[in-house]
């Protein structure tokens, strides 16, 4: 007996007759066949379902992908153009500390705090979950590094603006002339550096310059000011201290006497005591001393408002021949 098929009929041949005989499946079998035809199917059409979505992106995907390329390019972009940014702030720094500051001798701000990073060494762990985190991460860096910069030089420039409004007042502060009556120059006695000691016979440095004069020649106060001293202090005698404000100081020793007091308001010009020889010296003249920031500074350097440049260079000349101090 042989068992076919014919469009979803089943026969059986029936070897007694000679005949196919129809046959009737039964529910169980029926049920079967449709398990295995919808395996069949299902199966089929997961290979195709994965074969199709790894294959071909939807709308959707291709639109997210598309929007991700163009996110990709303005990240890099950026990153460029606050590279750029950075560069040109670097230039405006170096300008800040190489001529603005240098022209209104203001403090430099250290490179430390000017390039300063950030607390914290978690501070961008929260972008690390990103796709092309370390480009994200980078160019975060770099806008925080400019926007912190950008603040330290706005005050940098704050403080500059104050400073020029105040320059006409600087000005009339800054120790501009001679101590002493010195139109000649013959009264130039010792300049600032390394020179031999009268008194140990050594060589030393000398923070100052000396004015040969004798005693009771009057001695000036170079620059507009607040006296913040006056009285003996040990080698120098009989002294004056000026502060001018500005970071600039003026000393005046070795004088025989004094006409100011301290918190006393004095002007370029104003005599403020008279020559003498007291403290360490070896004879009548005036130890004059400015400094910068609580640093001597060759005094020679402030002369501007009395001498033309070759007095000037005359000066120098002078008070390098002199290899001896007086005090």
């Amino acid at each position: 007996m042989g068992l076919f098929k014919s469009k979803k009929i089943y026969y059986l041949y029936n070897p007694d007759t000679l005949n196919y005989e129809r046959v009737y499946p039964t529910a169980k079998q029926r049920f079967f066949v449709v398990i295995r035809h919808l395996s069949v199917g299902l199966f089929f059409g997961a290979i195709v379902f994965f074969i199709f979505i790894n294959t071909f992106s939807s709308p959707m995907e291709s639109l997210l992908k598309k929007e991700n390329k163009l996110l990709q390019t303005q990240y890099e972009v950026l990153d460029l153009q606050l590279a750029e940014a950075l560069k040109v702030l670097d230039d405006i720094q170096q300008r800040d500390e190489n001529l603005y500051r240098a022209i209104f001798q203001a403090h430099s701000i250290p490179e430390s705090v000017r390039k300063s990073g950030f607390g914290g060494t978690n501070r961008y762990e929260y972008l690390t979950s990103l796709s092309n985190s370390e480009l994200v991460i980078e160019t975060t860096k770099k806008l925080d590094m400019l926007k912190k910069q950008l603040y330290i030089e706005s005050n940098s420039l704050e403080e500059l603006i104050a400073m020029g409004k105040n320059l006409e007042e600087r000005s009339r502060c800054v120790p501009a002339i001679q101590p002493v009556s010195n139109k000649d120059l013959k009264r130039t006695a010792s300049g600032y550096g390394m020179r031999i000691d009268p008194i140990y016979r050594t060589l030393r440095f000398h923070s100052g310059m000396d004015f040969s004069a004798p005693v009771g020649t009057d001695i000036y106060a170079t620059g507009n000011g607040q006296v913040s001293f006056v009285g003996w202090r040990q080698g120098y005698g009989n002294c004056v201290m000026i502060d001018h404000g500005y970071g600039y100081k003026t000393l005046y020793a070795h004088m025989d006497k004094y006409f100011v007091r301290v918190g006393q308001k004095v002007t370029r010009g104003e005599t403020i005591g008279t020559v003498g020889s007291t403290g360490k010296s070896t004879g009548p003249h005036l130890h004059y001393e400015v400094l910068v920031n609580n640093k001597p500074d060759n005094p020679a350097k402030y002369y501007f408002q009395d001498l033309t440049p070759e007095e000037y260079d005359q000066m120098l000349q002078i008070s390098e021949n002199h290899g001896q101090v007086m005090d």
